[in-house]
């Protein structure tokens, strides 16, 4: 499925036949062949006619259909690496986007035979055998006939063979070598050739763009824009992509695609204008709207196919979770979950949980199996009781009503992993969400171990073995999280999204390549973030303890800030470590400096730890007073003069004190430019 996302959303300069589906393929072809076959060294490049070792090296395959086709080569199982040092070394090597064609018919001459050879020209509505006779290497075209027996299969009943003559005689039988399929042949005579025509294909199917020429031509074309979208495609393909970015990625192309053909189709029409005409004044202004709408999704698409930028940035998923309410009768229910339950287990919950005290009135008591069951099972108001065990569940939480998820016992004894393929672990969008005294592990996954939507949630005295990223919360969410211990994200432990209130409580937070990322809200259409982070302990992390993610246009704005007014000297945070004992700042200044309450007095020494504290606030402050100039800068520039104090009070009430930022591999804290 990801293959045929991706794979449609190729822009040639051609039209082009989407890959067709081809079944019985291997899962990879074997290591080996990079020695045995294609691109071995320069020799075999220029030599194609040297067949020392006789025999194909490749796989092949029998499309299915009613019409007999011959077996046709496999190629489209290629690895990354296969088509990386194809596409680095020997195909466009350091070209601009404008010469690739011309690098492509260069390497094709090198190794593709240019007659003797038969393939099924494949479209969208039919399939033909026929033979080759030259090839066009400049125009990247086979000159053709058709092959006796004459084999057509289509899904057209009235395309017949006067048809297929016609068609071809209209294309001047010169077709687009990435529309033929190379037939089988165990010699090996026409590996080589199957290969480069399946590079060819695969090309500008996945990794070419119709507007790569308009581009900045430079000679790193390869670095900026091939391998990036080869690294998506494979990425895809391996299931490291969320579906939801997938989706977003197609849609993107389709648009972009769209508004660059209206682009073209306008530019064409411009130039048949008379140049004094109103028409072309219009024209003009619905150019240069065309062509921001343009830059702006081919900025957003950058961003999908940069890994880096991918993961800082990520996407904002749309949860449909729909929420029951309240139960029918109104009546809560106590669910617990246990894998066998035991007269001394049950004494022991009737006593701890289900009825400590007299029950005033009957509680409705439900038994499941395993967790995700008596998640499914929850109305509002419902409470679920994990018993000792660990539980493997192969489906996600979806959280969509105000419940307790608690377990009974230690985190360390009650356990719930996740396994198999799925973009998330624990969705969250209910009012009010608790969850505590369990441990849940994460395997295969694409997203985070816990994202909330909407809502407040708070996790408390949990355990988080995480995969990808660790907690998300998403913009308007609030989470709270209370002595708990999260660790292993390839990603963030935590990611704070802009609008958001986050409270982090007594935890630890390490092991992960960031440990808590904060996404830019510098944007003029985002609410600036609600942080409290006490007494949490963040440490061995790969990079940053904390991380802030802002655009580099905001550097610039650096030096207009030298003239500041007093009310913004007033924020200012200094945590220089200076000799002199009154010009220190304590930890309380910096909370009363981000509220804009500033009292002063002296500390004799800041150590480490604290200093790591006092740079997060200063830089929160910083880029919450350059989010206030901005504001203030687009009000002057509507006319308003004089901004309204209540207005233009967005600051970032953070309190930051007494965490402790160890053995970080890049420090306590840093900021991401893009």
């Amino acid at each position: 499925m990801a293959d045929g996302l991706l794979a449609g959303g190729g822009l040639g300069s051609e039209a082009m036949a989407p890959e067709p589906e081809l079944p019985g393929w291997a899962a990879e072809e074997e290591l080996e062949r990079l020695e045995k076959g294609l691109f071995e060294n320069e020799d075999s490049c220029s030599d194609c006619s040297d067949h020392a070792k006789p025999g194909s090296s490749l796989q092949s395959f029998v499309p299915e259909g009613k019409t007999h086709f011959p077996e046709m080569f496999q190629t489209s199982q290629l690895l990354f690496y296969e088509r990386f040092r194809a596409y680095q070394d020997y195909i466009l090597a350091d070209c601009k986007a404008s010469e690739v064609k011309e690098f492509t018919a260069e390497f094709l001459e090198k190794v593709l035979e240019p007659s003797g050879w038969r393939a099924v020209w494949h479209t969208n509505v039919f399939e033909v055998l026929v033979e080759v006779t030259d090839v066009d290497f400049t125009a990247l075209k086979a000159v053709v006939r058709l092959a006796d027996p004459y084999l057509c299969e289509s899904q057209v009943s009235a395309f017949t063979l006067e048809c297929m003559k016609e068609l071809l005689d209209l294309k001047e039988y010169r077709l687009p070598l990435q529309e033929l399929w190379v037939v089988f042949d165990d010699s090996g005579l026409f590996d080589q050739t199957a290969l480069a025509i399946e590079h060819v294909r695969f090309f500008y199917q996945n990794i070419w763009r119709s507007w790569d020429e308009e581009e900045e031509d430079e000679y790193d074309y390869f670095v900026r824009c091939v391998e990036p979208r080869l690294r998506l495609h494979y990425d895809i393909l391996e299931d490291r992509v969320p579906s939801g970015l997938i989706v977003d990625y197609q849609n993107l192309l389709t648009q972009c695609e769209e508004s660059y053909r209206k682009f073209l189709n306008l530019r064409s029409s411009l130039s048949n204008c008379n140049s004094d005409s109103e028409q072309e004044n219009i024209s003009m202004v619905e150019g240069l709207k065309l062509y921001s709408e343009i830059e702006q999704l081919k900025q957003k698409l950058k961003l999908i196919e940069n890994p880096l930028l991918r993961y800082v940035f990520g996407y904002q998923k749309n949860s449909n979770i729909q929420a029951k309410g309240i139960r029918p009768n109104g009546q809560k229910v106590t669910h617990v979950v246990s894998s066998t339950m035991t007269t001394g287990l049950l004494q022991s919950l009737l006593r701890d949980r289900l009825c400590p005290e007299p029950c005033k009135e009957e509680t409705e008591i439900q038994f499941h199996s395993d967790p995700l069951s008596a998640i499914n099972a929850c109305y509002e108001g419902d409470t679920v009781i994990v018993c000792p065990g660990h539980y493997v569940v192969h489906g996600a939480f979806s959280i969509a009503d105000s419940i307790e998820l608690e377990g009974y016992g230690l985190p360390d004894d009650i356990v719930i992993e996740k396994r198999g393929k799925g973009d998330t672990f624990v969705d969250c969008t209910g009012a009010n969400i608790k969850i505590s005294s369990i441990k849940f592990v994460q395997h295969d996954a694409v997203e985070g171990i816990l994202i909330i939507h909407r809502g407040k949630t708070t996790l408390e005295n949990c355990v988080l073995q995480c995969e990808t990223t660790g907690v998300t919360v998403r913009t308007s969410a609030e989470f709270l999280m209370k002595n708990s211990d999260l660790y292993g994200a390839k990603g963030a432990g935590v990611e704070i999204y802009p609008g958001s209130k986050c409270t982090l409580s007594d935890n630890g937070i390490h092991h992960c390549k960031e440990g808590i990322l904060i996404k830019d809200f510098l944007d003029e259409h985002y609410d600036i973030p609600k942080i409290s982070m006490v007494n949490n302990v963040i440490h061995n992390n790969e990079g940053y303890g904390v991380v802030l993610v802002k655009p580099t246009i905001f550097s610039d704005l650096q030096e207009d800030a030298q003239d500041e007014t007093e009310e913004n000297k007033a924020l200012k945070v200094q945590t220089s470590g200076e000799a002199d004992e009154a010009g220190r700042v304590d930890l309380e200044e910096l909370i009363q400096c981000a509220t804009g309450k500033m009292e002063l007095y002296s500390r004799a020494e800041l150590s480490e730890q604290v200093e790591g504290n006092c740079e997060i606030v200063n830089e929160l402050v910083a880029a919450s007073t350059q989010k206030g100039q901005m504001k203030k800068k687009r009000l002057s520039e509507l006319g308003i003069t004089q901004a309204d104090d209540n207005l233009m009070s967005q600051e970032m009430f953070v309190s930051i004190v007494g965490n402790q930022f160890k053995w970080n591999g890049k420090g306590s804290f840093g900021t991401f430019l893009f």
